[in-house]
């Protein structure tokens, strides 16, 4: 390993080209080692992977610049390293055999689809995410070999709206009845003993990750032992939650018979059966229960329901899962399939839920913004349109686009009129509704309103059971990336203008990747795709950097 000095602006100018690639190599090493069985092979590259420096420079530029809760500090209070810290950390890991698992500080966040409950998230210290990102890079091609075809959520190169694909996939030649399930408090759950066995590591790392387990947590000035589940928060928590729920899917399959089998779809602790006779489905929900048991967890009563994706079944038709709302309706016999003497298709919506939470939001926005300049308003106001829309564009949502459109213009026309009360709502209309070109917008002249409906539909591809971002296929994962549904148009435009490759450093972007847009003459009120380029995260910033003292 090449010396490693201390000077502040060799973190800069380190290969990490170079690095990345090392690391990959090692990953698909590890990844086609497991498909073959080779356990001994796969723990000896693991071990060199941990070894590393590339390995252990990349962990700490995720934990310390591309990870969104960079800034949150953990008991030490640290939350920001300059670049000499980040070398000295990338050498301490090399010790990660002794590491020792500090406390974990506990904080809570509001639910998004409870705001009165709240979540409990544990922050580790910088150091302890440093070496939980170098384990993750170790143990994730070994178990993507492994994961089920139906596991879509806290996986690279997979999303929710595969996940929803996957369900329309299953459905849409004939009406099923469903078990739309959640399981209950998953990551504080999690028997270790049982985590422990499954993972099937060698000793050294078994050892690390049972101090993680056991790590003492800080909660509201009491220190808690905890005695299952693994910290949500921490960044190898979600890889060990998959890793406990792994079997489940085949459980379910060999519970059924195999000429009508059924099939779960899984997104992290959010899960669906689907099967075309009630009685078979009440069997499996019990043969899910019974299996999860043995992990230390069960599935939640007040979100566990049985119902039907064409028929009426107590009282409900249809089903809400990850944001959408699933169903089929009768139709014409000329419009699509028959099931019986029924037409019916199946149609996938945003959830009545998902609707009244984005008009919330937007509400309070406005609410908020009362006394402030529009071009402030309308710049807090796009990002939320434009996220939203993006999520949703892959289903059948344009006249509930043209709804909220509606709904936003009255809550802008409100407004608007409480800001002049002396004014007749006309006179309102045309200050702040100028003509342009596409008709009156809500404009101050230099930025518009987003509008919903401005949104095009796009059918989103599911990605392939057998495919995953270890297997070297960078043909076909860049183009699945190109057409990913959280991409904006713009985005979209720079990855095709760009090959699909960073051009700060080279490297292809990848399904997990952070991306922003950089501004290439500093005017951010620039946008021509001629002055827009984009760049990693860290790439970003490191373009950005500014000296060091």
């Amino acid at each position: 390993m090449a010396d490693v000095t201390t000077r502040t602006e060799d973190w800069q100018t380190l290969p990490w080209k170079k690095f990345q690639r090392n690391v990959y190599r090692l990953q698909r090493r590890i990844y086609q080692a497991t498909q073959r069985g080779d356990w001994k092979r796969v723990h000896a590259l693991q071990r060199l992977l941990l070894r590393s420096w590339s390995a252990r420079c990349l962990a700490v530029r995720q934990v310390t610049q591309d990870n969104r809760g960079k800034r949150t500090p953990g008991v030490d209070g640290v939350k920001v390293l300059r670049p000499t810290p980040r070398l000295r950390l990338a050498r301490d890991l090399r010790d990660w055999r002794s590491w020792t698992a500090p406390p974990i500080r506990r904080i809570y966040i509001p639910k998004p689809n409870a705001p009165d409950e709240r979540r409990g998230l544990g922050i580790p210290t910088i150091h302890d995410r440093a070496h939980q990102a170098l384990v993750t890079l170790a143990l994730e091609p070994e178990w993507e070999a492994q994961f089920e075809p139906n596991v879509y959520g806290f996986r690279p190169g997979r999303s929710t709206h595969d996940a929803i694909e996957a369900v329309f996939n299953h459905i849409r030649l004939k009406p099923k009845y469903v078990l739309d399930a959640d399981i209950e408090k998953c990551f504080d759950k999690i028997s270790h003993a049982a985590l422990l066995q499954k993972l099937r590591t060698f000793p050294a790392l078994e050892r690390l990750i049972w101090d993680w387990l056991q790590a003492s947590i800080l909660d509201e000035g009491q220190t808690l032992h905890p005695e299952a589940g693994t910290p949500q928060g921490g960044i190898i928590s979600p890889l060990l939650m998959n890793v406990a729920l792994h079997g489940l899917e085949q459980a379910i399959r060999a519970a059924s018979p195999r000429r009508a089998p059924a099939v779960i779809i899984r997104y992290a602790d959010d899960l669906v059966i689907l099967h075309e006779d009630l009685n078979r489905l009440h069997h499996l929900q019990q043969v899910a229960e019974d299996w999860l048991a043995q992990m230390g967890l069960r599935l939640k009563a007040s979100k566990t329901h049985i119902t039907h994706t064409l028929q009426s079944y107590e009282g409900r038709v249809g089903f809400d899962f990850l944001g959408f709302n699933i169903r089929q309706y009768e139709v014409g016999q000329y419009h699509t399939r028959t099931h019986g003497r029924r037409n019916y298709k199946t149609l996938i919506k945003p959830s009545q839920t998902a609707i009244e939470r984005h008009v919330a939001k937007l509400r309070a926005l406005i609410e908020q913004y009362q006394g402030a300049p529009q071009a402030a308003l309308i710049a807090v106001l796009n990002p939320i349109i434009r996220g939203w829309t993006n999520y949703y564009r892959a289903c059948v949502a344009k006249r509930v686009f043209s709804k909220l459109d509606h709904l936003t213009y009255w809550l802008l026309e409100k407004w608007a009129h409480k800001r002049h009360p002396h004014k007749v709502r006309a006179w309102c209309y045309l200050r702040y509704w100028p003509r342009q070109d596409e008709g009156r917008v809500f404009s101050d002249g230099s930025v518009k309103l987003a509008k919903h409906d401005a949104t095009p539909i796009i059918r989103h591809v599911k990605v392939k059971e057998e495919k995953s971002m270890f297997d070297g296929d960078w043909v076909y994962w860049g183009m699945r990336l190109r057409r990913a549904p959280h991409l904006t148009a713009r985005e979209a435009q720079l990855l095709q203008q760009q090959a699909g490759r960073c051009e700060f450093c080279g490297l292809p972007f990848q399904g997990s990747d952070r991306y922003e847009v950089h501004h290439r003459d500093g005017n951010h009120q620039h946008n021509e795709l001629a002055n827009l380029v984009l760049l990693h995260v860290h790439c970003h910033d490191q373009l950005h950097a500014a000296p060091c003292l």
